[in-house]
């Protein structure tokens, strides 16, 4: 089972997106780039991006290059929202998850996120979140 934000974790995720029908369909003709960085967990800050270039997707460590977008959040955000506990939604409004950049290129690849969602349900029964 792999440490939720571990290395393990975002492997785990880029290999499930990558062999996801929907992201890719999602992804195509799209290009944008989204950096996620948690700070406060159990091994420190993390960062790890999605990046989509013209139909193929990238999950891995590391700030996206060119990023459209930036989230910050707290370890204990991050994790409220990744178990569902928290809607990713009202952590925006009660200003838990820091939004930098461009909001519109968030609503624009929508189908994209959308598509994740399948993903991270896929592998939230082999992840560690303690």
């Amino acid at each position: 089972m792999a440490r939720y934000l571990s290395l393990d974790w975002i492997d785990d995720v880029a290999g499930e997106a990558k062999g996801n029908d929907g992201v890719r369909d999602a992804a195509d003709g799209r290009t944008f780039a989204v950096t996620e960085v948690v700070t406060g967990g159990p091994e420190g800050d993390v960062t790890y991006h999605l990046a989509v270039k013209d139909g193929l997707v990238s999950f891995a460590a590391g700030p996206a290059e060119d990023e459209d977008v930036r989230f910050v959040q707290d370890w204990g955000t991050a994790v409220a929202v990744a178990t569902g506990e928290l809607n990713a939604q009202e952590a925006f409004l009660k200003g838990r998850i820091k939004l930098v950049g461009d909001q519109q290129s968030l609503f624009d690849n929508q189908p994209v996120f959308a598509a994740l969602d399948a993903v991270f349900r896929q592998v939230r029964p082999r992840t560690d979140y303690a």
